[in-house]
């Protein structure tokens, strides 16, 4: 994908910069996203926040006080393992260990609703060990490169025969897709992110450990994707080209 890469600060032995080029997309203003999402008719967000310790802020300097881009430029695309109100237990009980951690910003149910987990202009913790192609950023010293401070994570709940480490399950309910496909759209259109910065956490982990979503099957999302675009007008947010 694009990059843009900066200074590698050889001298000072730092890490080099790479960042994702501008997407050239003019994000669309409140009243058409609101109009887009009634004539979706997204159901509305229920709340269900993360304890504090799971989530942060987006950073604005790296480990070594370099600016870096925060704002969403990713969108990823993750399932539960375990069922919803296990999913939203685990997130909202104190986690202070860094590797127990974890949070979507969106949960999407069985029956197609919408549980908001964090904020997106948060930082939420769905992808520890990550990068998009050679697109990663380090925001502490110690820590490994991640793509989350500019991610926007988005999980389905896992069907009752996929909670656990098969390969695959029996997939995702249409309501599922058809709110994954307007929830994409929505944020596509709120931050500027093209179809190519759409992806899965599968392709983002480094970890070598996850694999969702599962059994996730990209006709059926595009299905609703498109009759979306065409309810909403906003077709220059598809460029009919897979992310990662």
């Amino acid at each position: 994908m694009p990059l843009v890469v900066g200074k590698d600060d050889a001298s000072k032995n730092l890490p080099l910069i790479v960042e994702l080029v501008d997407s050239g997309l003019i994000p669309v203003n409140k009243d058409d996203l609101g109009a887009c999402s009634k004539k979706l008719a997204m159901p509305l967000e229920q709340l269900a926040p993360a304890h504090p310790s799971n989530f942060g802020n987006r950073d604005a300097s790296d480990a070594w006080g370099r600016p870096l881009k925060n704002s969403p430029e990713l969108i990823v695309l993750h399932e539960t393992v375990i069922s919803g109100p296990q999913t939203v237990a685990f997130f909202q009980a104190n986690h202070p260990e860094d590797e127990h951690q974890a949070s979507y910003h969106l949960l999407i149910d069985r029956d197609g609703s919408r549980l908001r987990i964090v904020p997106d202009e948060k930082r939420a913790y769905g992808a520890g060990m990550s990068a998009f192609g050679d697109f990663t950023q380090r925001t502490k010293p110690t820590s490994v490169g991640s793509i989350n401070n500019i991610a926007l994570h988005v999980s389905l709940v896992s069907p009752p025969d996929g909670r656990d480490d098969r390969d695959g399950h029996s997939g995702y309910t249409d309501a599922q897709y058809k709110t994954l496909a307007g929830q994409v759209l929505l944020w596509q259109a709120s931050f500027g992110i093209p179809m190519t910065r759409v992806t899965t956490h599968a392709a983002v982990d480094r970890s070598h450990s996850r694999y969702d979503p599962r059994s996730f099957r990209w006709n059926r999302f595009d299905m609703h994707y498109r009759a979306a675009v065409a309810a909403c007008g906003f077709s220059q947010f598809d460029n009919q080209q897979a992310g990662l």
